[in-house]
């Protein structure tokens, strides 16, 4: 029979819970809310915890930024303005919140034609069996004709396609982030890889236009970014690759030009946690000091929650 090699448990040491620091206390739990409620009530009943707790210190961040006229710098992929969630951005450009705002280059074609013609998104599924996927000329044609009227007169893309919006006789442009940037002089910068739009697949598409106007837009975003002082914001809202990236090069410029660029808040917004913004928003930027959160969700339910506590706020 093999000797009994069990540890004796009935030598190990206890203590008091109650002398016990725990991170989780009823102070923080969620309360009950009655009917009718306020949303500032609501959104002070949720419990201080976790993802809840990181909300509610990404709106104090932008809310005293605002108050300290510190940048409040948004990012964004397309699907933003897909879910419908422009107005609440452009109310917080209205408001002065958001003090510069980045895209990639199909957040410029969703923008457009939702001021073009009101709707955007096309069955990319069906179309491109046919090879119909992107071949949309009015888009196309607008868009590219903005961008290279921009190269010829200097201007970046977002400023450029902003304006002639602006100048268009579109019905809904008040539903335009690009137009707002161009009438609230506020930057509205645009980040391209060349080919990944369905309006570089046009004969409109001048490639020198496009890509000296990215490059004035890359310029005009690092000096936002080099703004971003003790108190600014930076937050990225669903742009896995190109944004994070763009961030990262803008800060690298920003400190090698000088500026002292630090203490600043990032947040991310996104439904799956992705390695590049985990890098390039919330760890490597904050390292000489300032914080990075991250917030999974839906964009749809996420952002107007995060708006309407702002606003309640203000």
């Amino acid at each position: 029979m093999s000797k009994n090699n069990s540890i004796d448990i009935n030598k190990i040491r206890t203590y008091s819970v109650y002398k016990r620091k725990s991170k989780v206390l009823i102070d923080d739990f969620s309360r009950p809310s009655k009917k009718d409620i306020s949303f500032g009530r609501f959104f002070n009943s949720l419990p201080n915890i976790l993802a809840a707790s990181n909300l509610r210190n990404i709106v104090d961040a932008v809310v005293s930024a605002k108050k300290d006229k510190r940048p409040v710098i948004f990012m964004m992929g397309a699907h933003v303005i897909k879910c419908g969630l422009s107005p609440l951005i452009i109310d917080l450009m209205q408001r002065g919140v958001v003090t510069a705002v980045a895209l990639n280059g199909a957040g410029v074609i969703h923008d457009t034609e939702i001021a073009m013609i009101g709707s955007t998104s096309e069955d990319v599924d069906e179309a491109i069996k046919d090879g119909s996927f992107g071949m949309a000329e009015e888009t196309a044609t607008f868009i590219n004709g903005a961008i290279n009227w921009g190269f010829i007169n200097g201007l970046g893309i977002g400023q450029a396609v902003g304006t002639k919006i602006n100048e268009s006789g579109f019905p809904f442009k008040r539903f335009s982030i690009l137009s707002a940037g161009a009438r609230l002089d506020i930057p509205v910068t645009v980040h391209v890889a060349i080919g990944t739009d369905i309006i570089h697949q046009h004969p409109s598409c001048n490639g020198e236009a496009l890509g000296e106007g990215s490059l004035v837009d890359f310029k005009n975003y690092v000096n936002s970014v080099s703004r971003l002082t003790k108190g600014g914001v930076v937050i990225n809202f669903g742009s896995a690759v190109i944004l994070p990236e763009v961030f990262l090069k803008a800060l690298s410029i920003s400190r090698n030009l000088g500026y002292k660029v630090k203490g600043f808040t990032t947040a991310n917004f996104d439904m799956f946690f992705h390695y590049r913004p985990k890098q390039n928003i919330l760890t490597r930027p904050v390292s000489l000091g300032g914080k990075g959160y991250n917030i999974i969700g839906h964009h749809e339910i996420m952002i107007p929650l995060l708006y309407q506590a702002i606003a309640e706020r203000l």
